[in-house]
């Protein structure tokens, strides 16, 4: 309703300082580590897919919101954000043009159809990487670069080439095209290894460096690698006030204290030991701290955010453990994200009904209290038409 040049809105009314473009700059900031591990790690590949899945992102979002004559929102940095985060949890050898793809699915399907910024159900960045996984498996987790092995081939493969342009164009043809054909017939499995959850889940998983994990050199996603920089970046999150600890907190705690007593069986020490490599293995740190972390597609309560993490955590293991796939954190995310309305709605305050929000007000006591706030009130309206009237009658006597 417009009157007089003001405009009403329908509540919350909140005022913050931060807005949505500083808020998602914040974000992408936190993220640049993960992308420069990512490049030291896997090679300048990394940076190719980075740089599609971002400017893929914001192209998609730039044209569908023209072709359905809407404002262009790209400048709130929501959509490079998106590309960001699916370029980070793709493996560094998927093809240039499924980034696209995955882009255009995320930024289209999963959130410019459901009405934009704020309105998408599912979190943008995981259905375009799911949408991946689903069409192209072999791709996506068949088999993962080695960072120690990638990086000498790289090496090894630009000296070669440079060594050979020097000689002859034609002789640098021959090499790129045997080069190609190895990789083709599979002469290059060496700069590939098994994933590491898979070997988890067959139990033969042998001499596990805890430390190499734990700061990134390892094979997986891009982004997802080093734990360390993942909490560093959490922890700066946290501190700008942009992400809350209840949801990841109970998503963390959840798949370990299932992990632990799944494996009680072996012993206390190889429980733990499960718990650990189940942390540090896959993306269940990079999904705690930046998937449900989302605004749009978690709760905004906070015991619903709870409730959130810990159904996060538990599908999580139920995949892991008993699920063909070996990692899950993708896919409890997004079943997740279809309960947090419901959350939302059950884990609400109905004011009036007490801080826990379950109780049914006792009538009595609001009467009660009625009455004697009323009462309280008719006193102190007593109170003050005396005194009015005495203070009337003393200047009334000292006119006469």
């Amino acid at each position: 309703m417009a009157q007089n040049g003001y405009y009403l809105s329908s509540s919350p009314h909140f005022s913050m300082k931060l807005s949505t473009q500083k808020i998602m700059l914040c974000v992408i900031l936190s993220l640049i580590p993960e992308c420069i591990s990512g490049i030291v790690f896997f090679g300048f590949r990394s940076l190719l897919v980075i740089l599609t899945a971002v400017l893929s992102a914001l192209a998609s979002e730039a044209l569908f919101q023209l072709c359905t004559k809407q404002k262009i929102t790209v400048n709130n940095l929501s959509a490079a954000l998106s590309g960001l985060l699916l370029a980070l949890v793709c493996p560094p050898t998927i093809p240039l043009w499924m980034v696209c793809l995955g882009s255009f699915v995320a930024m289209v399907i999963a959130k410019g159809l459901f009405g934009g910024i704020g309105s998408n159900v599912f979190n943008p960045a995981l259905t375009g990487r799911a949408f991946l996984v689903i069409s192209f498996p072999a791709v996506m987790g068949a088999s993962w670069l080695n960072p120690l092995s990638a990086t000498k081939a790289a090496g090894t493969i630009a000296g070669s080439v440079g060594d050979t342009l020097a000689d002859s164009a034609s002789a640098a043809s021959d090499a790129l095209s045997s080069l190609a054909d190895a990789s083709a017939s599979g002469a290059l499995d060496a700069l590939s290894s098994a994933t590491i959850l898979s070997k988890v889940k067959a139990g033969t998983l042998e001499n596990f460096d805890f430390m190499s994990y734990f700061l990134g050199s390892r094979a997986g996603c891009i982004g997802e690698t080093s734990i360390l920089l993942i909490l560093i970046s959490f922890l700066f999150l946290f501190i700008m006030h942009i992400v809350d600890w209840r949801a990841p907190l109970s998503m963390v705690a959840t798949f370990s204290v299932c992990t632990f007593f799944a494996g009680l069986s072996k012993g206390l020490s190889l429980a733990g030991q499960d718990v650990l490599i189940g942390l540090l293995t896959g993306g269940i740190i990079f999904g705690a701290a930046f998937m449900v972390t989302d605004y749009a597609t978690t709760p905004v309560t906070k015991p619903g955010r709870l409730v959130f993490g810990f159904g996060c955590g538990l599908i999580t293991f139920l995949i892991r453990k008993f699920g063909t796939y070996p990692e899950g954190v993708m896919f409890s995310i997004l079943i997740m994200n279809t309960v947090a309305p419901f959350l939302n709605n059950l884990t609400v305050r109905s004011y009036g009904y007490g801080k826990k929000g379950n109780r049914k007000p006792d009538v009595s006591k609001i009467t009660m209290e009625f009455d004697l706030k009323n009462a309280r009130a008719q006193d102190i309206s007593a109170s003050i038409s005396e005194n009015s009237s005495v203070n009337k009658e003393k200047e009334e006597g000292k006119d006469e």
